[in-house]
């Protein structure tokens, strides 16, 4: 039997107040988030990361002093492994974040010493963005040289597993809530400088895709909106803001369940922008109804999903989407349609 390591990449955070600034800095250095030359984004990242330090750590503070991502990922993983030995398959899960620990180096080290024949590579970004999935796949090209073939899943973004796991979660919170009729459901995604989606990355349009997916399966939730949070910076960002979403919500005479639909599983943006920044807005605004849906987590759709992503992707070679997404002829800088090898 062959021996497959599967490789979840994140984002990563801080595993304590000191080490806010250091997670920042690393993200802002990042070529894909900052696209400037070497010295200049070097010299940026360390006047971001410096200035915002205060700021990011007040916040991490409110989580307990560190970032939950690595042991929600972790229990993600542990999940997948056991799902994919159900199966058959003699598999471990490995772990690389893209701007903590542990980084691509650490994890290929451990890879390579498990000398596994089969390797693949697993996005915790359903949606494909060159400035999450792109810098990960680059970042582990570069850390890793040992045995395997390896393969990529590039994006999952409509997929029944993915979506049936969202909507359990909007399900759940707007039954908690007592099923507010007047109610408008906001599918809330991480921004990206407009810029960046216009030289054609497919970031949006598989946002839109899997909010379409998930709402499909909700009819009882009819009114539903595209929001996109977490703006830094004077550049223009993807529209309408969900700070914009969650006024015109009140200004229609709406309450709003918000779900965060680019994310996985819970960290900094779920539990302080959504759960403590937006929910003040909305309380401030006098919006009726203020819901907010979990993260997929290890809910049984999103690791079955997640273990067929893997199954589907051992007889093939390169880089390819799990389901039935593909991007439009739009987007160039999707890498299916690049024809970019793993």
């Amino acid at each position: 039997m062959s021996r497959l390591a599967v490789v979840l990449f994140n984002l990563g955070g801080p595993d304590s107040l000191k080490a806010v600034r250091p997670f920042l800095f690393n993200l802002f250095r990042d070529p894909a988030i900052i696209q400037l030359p070497a010295p200049a984004r070097y010299a940026l990242a360390a006047l971001i990361s410096t200035t915002r330090n205060k700021t990011a750590q007040a916040n991490y503070a409110i989580m307990g002093g560190r970032s939950p991502l690595l042991p929600e990922t972790e229990a993600q993983a542990q999940a997948l492994e056991a799902e994919l030995k159900a199966q058959g398959h003699d598999a471990r899960v490995f772990i690389a974040m893209r701007y903590w620990h542990p980084f691509a180096d650490e994890t290929a080290k451990a890879v390579a010493a498990y000398a596994p024949d089969e390797i693949v590579l697993l996005p915790l970004y359903p949606q494909f963005s060159t400035t999450t999935t792109g810098s990960s796949a680059k970042d582990w090209a570069r850390a890793y040289k040992g045995p395997g073939r390896t393969r990529t899943v590039c994006c999952y973004p409509t997929t029944t597993g993915l979506a049936e796991a969202h909507a359990a979660e909007i399900r759940k919170a707007w039954e908690a809530g007592g099923k507010p009729a007047n109610v408008r459901l906001l599918f809330s995604a991480h921004g990206l400088p407009q810029q960046i989606v216009d030289a054609g990355d497919p970031y949006e349009a598989q946002i839109n895709a899997t909010a379409a997916a998930v709402a499909a399966l909700l009819p009882e939730i009819t009114d539903w909106r595209v929001s996109f949070q977490s703006r830094v910076g004077r550049l223009q960002w993807l529209k309408p803001s969900t700070e914009d979403a969650i006024k015109a919500a009140h200004d229609d005479g709406k309450g709003v369940l918000i779900t965060p639909i680019a994310f996985v599983s819970e960290h900094v943006e779920t539990l302080v922008e959504l759960d403590h920044e937006y929910a003040d807005l909305a309380k401030e605004l006098g919006v009726i109804t203020y819901l907010r849906a979990r993260t997929p987590g290890v809910g049984a759709p999103f690791i079955a999903d997640l273990a067929a992503a893997v199954s589907g992707a051992l007889p093939r070679d390169g880089v390819a989407p799990h389901g039935d997404w593909r991007c439009p002829s739009a987007h160039g800088k999707c890498p299916c349609r690049l024809g970019a090898a793993a």
